[in-house]
């Protein structure tokens, strides 16, 4: 098979010719611009922005260890997606075999859709100083961004759920595993002292919109979320 496109390329250039070094590095890139297309149309992104990114990134490297990352927390979605479907499998057998209740938890993929990140400015009215920084990071953002990061807020809501309902306590290590999780992903915006990550915790029920997207997921999860960065900041922040 190489030897016959080997064929064919010096039979086109001409009798004892052979690739030149710019005929080489050319092949090189419009390979590496078509496997950036292929990546990102398979990640499914249109074609208008598929162009938009390839004129922007210009260099294929930096280019492709963006369609990596993304790849990657693709991956990391579909690996939480199958899990909750495979505790969903589980709940329903359970629920048929001795007639208990399946645990009320709602499982979307993105429980923001829809949701523009301006609508995030009044939910964060009580915290200029992180909705500033957030105001700014979206900035840059593109929407399959903003849609990643939804989707991952969603899964980190799911997961919380499932502890409530595995009765682990507010203050169990598990649960504490989550919401350190949480406070470190605010702290890559902008520090966050105890007092702050207290009243964010308080918020999730003072605050309308947040005790809705709460107890959207899951009734009491406003309560819970509250309780374990309370247990949170005391036992690791204080």
């Amino acid at each position: 098979m190489f030897t016959s496109f080997g064929s064919s390329r010096s039979s086109l250039s001409g009798p004892g010719s052979s690739p030149t070094l710019s005929q080489s590095r050319n092949e090189e890139h419009q390979l590496l611009r078509l496997q950036q297309l292929l990546v990102l149309r398979a990640l499914g992104v249109g074609l208008p922005e598929v162009g938009r990114i390839l004129a922007e990134q210009i260099d294929e490297v930096d280019a492709l260890r963006g369609h990596h990352r993304r790849l990657l927390a693709e991956r990391d979605r579909l690996d939480a997606l199958a899990g909750t479907v495979s505790r969903t499998i589980a709940e329903l057998e359970q629920s048929r075999k001795d007639g208990t209740p399946m645990t009320a938890i709602n499982r979307p993929e993105n429980l923001f859709e829809g949701i523009q990140p301006s609508q995030y400015q009044e939910s964060l009215r009580d915290f200029p100083g992180h909705a500033e920084e957030v105001a700014r990071r979206v900035a840059v953002m593109t929407p399959q961004d903003v849609e990643a990061g939804q989707r991952e807020r969603t899964t980190q809501m799911i997961l919380l759920a499932d502890l409530m309902a595995a009765d682990h306590p507010a203050d169990a290590e598990p649960v504490q595993a989550q919401i350190d999780a949480q406070y470190q992903a605010l702290t890559e915006l902008r520090p966050v002292s105890a007092e702050e990550y207290r009243t964010i915790g308080r918020s999730c029920v003072d605050n309308e919109a947040w005790r809705a997207a709460y107890e959207a997921i899951a009734p009491g999860l406003a309560a819970y979320q509250r309780d374990a960065i309370e247990a949170y900041v005391t036992t690791r922040l204080s």
